[in-house]
């Protein structure tokens, strides 16, 4: 018999516990919603892996990503945040409560913010994981140049982030070795930074080629390359080994509900918002232009704002534009706009004179047009009157007193 799975609630679900999830975390919590951050393998993420991060705002001397990462869960926790490490199995995003699945628990939430970040696509060759992040091999040349400063290094790939990664290794290394599998000449990149890279006297092409295996005692000190064509084994002396090669978004729950890109991102727009309503992204499973701690920050914050500002308008949309112990008369405006600025006072004087009989509701879409999203209107300032908790007629144009005062009648 199959044993039944626990069912706990919360007002917010955390998938992923990166530099994103955790900032969403932060949000939420302090605007005092229950929230849940699960992560399945280590609290922070890849950044936890790199040792050095010179380009984050407000550590001048720097600072290392599983310190930074720490403080981001103290101050998550600081804010009521609970962490379960455990695997999600599946989730149920549709609807009003979304259900995230673990192996013994459904989490129930109203909001659900996908933070599962991705994994670099590795070469898969012999003694690999040996060397993984700090151990030689790094998937960040912005994160890790300046610990290479006059070092010799090597970079697996040569697409667009292989190169212009490689290229901008080359203002700290002193040599940057590119191992290409393509004949002479050919690359995968763009010309532009095609052409910049085969003129930077600091970059040193290894064509045909592919990783064979790693080597090193404690840290990676060879790279063994192979010729696709001789077969001839080539052992190149670095200190760091970059690979470009590819990155594989953690989304593969989320396929048959969130809509991705054709390589596996999370789509959203400026708000976080995927295509389902109360669902949202952030950090690297994201599609977006900058992958980095800075930016992933930047998701989260947004995210954690706009989950709080979700649940209030739900909230407000269920139990008092819906209700149905009276008839409703709902005003949406804007407050930056004259014409409903105009139009106010006498929606006030008619909640005034209808008090006990009309639920009037005034909804200003300024800096939020969630409920206005609900009803279906697009067009303000605008009247929305309801009855028995459904929408009974939607006025646009020519408000007035009168046509107000025969609505509610």
């Amino acid at each position: 018999m199959a044993r039944e799975k626990k069912v706990e609630q919360y007002d917010v679900v955390i998938i992923g516990a990166g530099a994103g999830g955790m900032t969403a975390g932060i949000y939420c919590g302090r605007a005092k919603l229950k929230t849940l951050i699960i992560e399945k393998a280590l609290v922070g993420g890849l950044a936890t892996y790199t040792n050095e991060i010179e380009n984050y705002p407000g550590f001048p001397e720097g600072t290392t990503g599983l310190g930074l990462m720490k403080l981001y869960q103290e101050q998550a926790k600081k804010f009521g945040c609970k962490f379960k490490l455990t695997d999600v199995k599946g989730v149920q995003l549709e609807g009003e409560t979304k259900i995230v699945e673990t192996f013994r628990t459904n989490y129930e939430a109203k909001v659900v913010i996908i933070g599962t970040g991705g994994r670099p696509r590795i070469t898969g060759a012999q003694d690999e994981e040996k060397y993984l992040f700090d151990k030689g091999i790094s998937f960040c040349a912005t994160c890790d140049a300046a610990a290479n400063t006059g070092k010799d290094v090597m970079v697996i790939g040569s697409g667009d982030a292989a190169i212009e990664e490689g290229t901008f290794l080359t203002k700290f290394a002193n040599k940057v070795y590119v191992s290409v599998m393509h004949d002479t000449g050919k690359m995968d990149c763009n010309e532009i930074a095609k052409d910049a890279a085969l003129a930077n006297p600091k970059m040193e092409f290894i064509w045909n080629t592919v990783a064979e295996r790693f080597e090193g005692e404690e840290k990676l000190d060879t790279v063994v390359l192979k010729n696709l064509k001789t077969q001839e084994l080539t052992p190149v002396k670095v200190d760091t080994c970059f690979e470009f090669i590819g990155y594989i978004p953690n989304t593969e729950i989320f396929k048959d509900q969130i809509e991705l890109t054709k390589n596996g991102y999370v789509i959203t727009n400026e708000k976080m918002e995927t295509n389902i309503e109360g669902v949202y992204s952030v950090g690297d499973v994201r599609d977006k232009f900058l992958k980095q701690v800075a930016t992933a920050v930047g998701d989260g914050a947004i995210a954690g704002f706009a989950a709080e500002k979700y649940i209030a308008e739900s909230e407000v949309f269920n139990n008092q534009i819906m209700q149905n112990d009276m008839p409703g008369l709902i005003y949406l405006y804007s407050a930056a706009d004259p014409k409903g600025r105009e139009f106010l006072p006498i929606v006030e004087k008619i909640e005034a004179e209808q008090e006990g009989k009309v639920k009037v509701t005034k909804v200003d879409i300024y800096k939020s047009a969630g409920i206005a999203n609900r009803l279906g209107i697009n067009e303000f300032p605008c009247i929305v009157t309801t009855k028995e908790g459904k929408v009974d007629q939607i006025i646009k144009d020519q408000l007035c007193e009168e046509v107000c005062l025969t609505l509610v009648d």
